[in-house]
């Protein structure tokens, strides 16, 4: 009982990351655009999206340590043989379109809180 409960909460945790990620992500986005039309507040605002920024990356370890935790204690053939083949090749291509975006969104948002 203790081991699926702890898979069922290591499934939580990863879910609740992947929300942060994102929610830090475009927070960084919305105080940036806020910091280039409110140049007085420039000093504070880039300290915070930088918080946001090492948060995001702190979700993101989550992510990737809750995902591999996933891995390991996957149950074999819950939804029957031929519909687990569907769903492996759709958590193939969901990843790839993830770990995509992933990476688009730091490309996006480096710029923003790193700049010059």
């Amino acid at each position: 009982m203790l081991k699926k409960t702890l898979i069922v909460l290591n499934g939580f945790i990863h879910d609740f990351a992947s929300g942060i990620w994102l929610a830090a992500i475009v927070t960084i986005v919305l105080l940036h655009r806020t910091h280039l039309r409110e140049t007085e507040l420039t000093n504070a605002l880039n300290e915070i999206e930088r918080q946001f920024f090492w948060g995001s990356i702190s979700a993101m370890v989550v992510i990737m340590a809750t995902g591999a935790g996933r891995t390991f204690t996957y149950v074999e053939n819950w939804y029957g043989e031929n519909a687990e083949q569907v769903r492996r090749r759709m958590l193939i291509i969901k990843h790839m379109l993830l770990f995509t975006c992933f990476g688009a969104g730091y490309l996006w948002v480096w710029a923003m809180v790193f700049h010059g």
